[in-house]
């Protein structure tokens, strides 16, 4: 049973607009972390049962060099390289880390930043530092992290999965690749694409918290205009087309939402439409072979939990974890 009184979560997040975009140079891209999809842990006990073994020194930070030592603690076979192993590996490498001389706490966010980014690096060589920082932070603006939840409408969306694999890695290359073979018709769509997303914060500041539908038509037409672009670079996918193609028999508005080339897209979900409309786009979207979440995006970074505050569901699954 797990009698552990702290516990950590950090939020997932969608990027709204400026995919592949900010890559090549452009300066802006919008990702709000999700509200109702976190991940959390209780605080670990990974790193004292790590500190047992004779070649790791307690007062001092672990070496890459000793990734080794982590992967036989953790079963993992040495050339694996699949995500949930890569995963496993960087969070007992930051857990390890971090226990060395911190303890968890909020005030440390800037800290915490740093050694998620070193668990980006363990998983993806060169990340970009957008994932963490959302993770940390809670909000992601151009190229700076803000801290401005608080300022930005919570917008409703439905999530989905399409279940189709890709590679990030492979997407990007394909993008580059384009750029270097039409640079006269590639670079005006990403111009395009940073554009966007500009027009997009604009709508968003100049929303109330809680925004009545007279704001969404241009939101919408955004996501339209920036789906047939994000097609235009190569990075579309039939799942992803048919996904746009249910939720608007339904009035609603999608895009992919990441790399494409399959994975999940968003859709705006505008107050006031009735709930069954809601429920018939999201069993359309089953029947596809997808699956859907709905929830805000919105939401506070990392963040310290008392378990007195987590509902049962949560402790639950904790317990088991």
């Amino acid at each position: 049973m797990w009698e552990r009184s702290l516990v950590l979560s950090a939020p997932g997040k969608v990027i709204l607009h400026g995919e592949h975009a900010v890559v090549h140079g452009k300066v802006r891209s919008l990702l709000p972390p999700v509200e109702g999809l976190r991940s959390g842990s209780p605080a670990p006990d990974a790193a004292s049962a790590l500190r047992t073994r004779s070649d790791f020194d307690e007062s001092k930070s672990p070496s890459v060099e000793q990734l080794h030592t982590l992967k036989e603690f953790a079963g993992i076979a040495a050339g694996a390289s699949a995500p949930e192993s890569l995963a496993t590996l960087a969070f007992l490498y930051m857990c390890l880390a971090i226990s060395a001389k911190y303890g968890w706490t909020e005030e440390e966010l800037t800290l915490i930043n740093s050694w998620a980014f070193q668990g980006e690096r363990v998983i993806h060589g060169n990340p970009s530092g957008v994932d963490n920082a959302v993770g940390t932070w809670g909000m992601y603006v151009g190229k700076e992290v803000s801290l401005v939840t608080s300022r930005v409408p919570m917008l409703r969306i439905l999530l989905t999965n399409t279940k189709v694999p890709r590679s990030t890695k492979v997407l990007v290359a394909g993008v580059k690749e384009k750029i270097l073979k039409f640079p006269a018709i590639m670079n005006p769509v990403l111009d395009s694409i940073d554009a966007i997303s500009q027009e997009c914060q604009s709508v968003l500041e100049a929303m109330p918290a809680n925004p009545s539908p007279e704001y969404y038509p241009v939101l919408e037409e955004l996501f339209d205009i920036n789906q047939h672009h994000l097609n235009v670079i190569g990075v579309g996918h039939p799942s992803l087309d048919m996904l746009c193609r249910v939720t608007a028999s339904h009035g609603l508005h999608s895009k992919l939402t990441g790399a494409g080339g399959g994975g999940c897209g968003i859709t705006l979900l505008r107050p006031g439409l009735e709930a069954e409309g809601y429920d018939a786009t999201k069993r359309d979207l089953c029947a596809c072979g997808f699956e859907c979440w709905e929830t805000n995006i919105g939401a506070p970074g990392v963040t310290l939990h008392s378990s007195s505050s987590l509902n049962a569901e949560v402790l639950h699954a904790l317990s088991e974890s």
